[in-house]
């Protein structure tokens, strides 16, 4: 998903810095390849001193940071299983990760955005917090999280003209990160309107509407994207 963000905000204009805890030229060049300019920044978002780093380097190559979208994610390595078999560890990692690490980003792009007096966060959370999809606690409550942060962030923000939103997609099948069995996919895909497996491509629209103009009074939101499988 967060290389679909990044080739439609270069094609709409952004400049674009990716970021990610694992090597970031390919996506980098496949930014560049559709015409606009990027740079990669190696960031563990779950460390204060990380994400300083990266807003740093995102106002030293580009002057302002006009977007943040936290699509980074504790998710791939995460066991399914009964919710009291999780471990402490694997536990806290999800929300380090996954709540503490938005939290940080956050933290970390705000005093530029303020400088500004503008900014668009747009963080991603999951439609499992609306099914409570079975063995994954860790995981839709730190989602769960998310979507109360953005709301809290939003009203504190709305004052120096930064908007916060949620974008909440539904099952997006990726076998290089975790295989999902077709039985599984059709599964959700018939509970859909849309009958059909979602795409990373399904979740561009919304993300360019909150990123631009015509979303400036758009704040504290949470946009399901999910083929009408069902509402809030």
């Amino acid at each position: 998903m967060g290389l679909a963000y990044c080739i439609a905000l270069a094609e709409a204009g952004f400049d674009i810095v990716v970021a990610d805890l694992l090597d970031t030229s390919d996506a980098v060049s496949e930014v560049k390849a559709a015409g606009g300019r990027a740079i990669g920044v190696h960031v563990d978002i779950s460390s204060a001193a990380d994400n300083d780093a990266l807003a740093a380097a995102a106002v030293g190559a580009f002057d302002t940071i006009d977007v943040l979208i936290n699509n980074a994610a504790y998710f791939s390595e995460t066991t399914r299983g009964p919710f009291n078999e999780v471990s402490e560890r694997e536990w806290d990692r999800t929300f380090e990760v996954n709540v503490r690490g938005v939290w940080l980003t956050c933290c970390s792009v705000y005093p530029h955005m303020q400088r500004q007096g503008s900014g668009k966060i747009i963080n991603i959370a999951s439609n499992t917090c609306f099914k409570g999809t079975v063995g994954f606690p860790h995981y839709v409550a730190s989602k769960s999280a998310i979507i109360g942060l953005t709301r809290c962030l939003s009203q504190e923000l709305g004052p120096d003209g930064i908007t916060v939103n949620t974008v909440s997609p539904d099952l997006i099948p990726n076998p290089s990160l975790r295989p999902t069995d077709a039985a599984s996919d059709q599964f959700v895909v018939a509970g859909r309107a849309i009958k059909r497996t979602q795409q990373p491509e399904d979740m561009v629209g919304t993300i360019l509407y909150l990123a631009g103009r015509g979303s400036d009074f758009i704040t504290g939101q949470n946009f399901l994207v999910n083929g009408g499988a069902f509402c809030q």
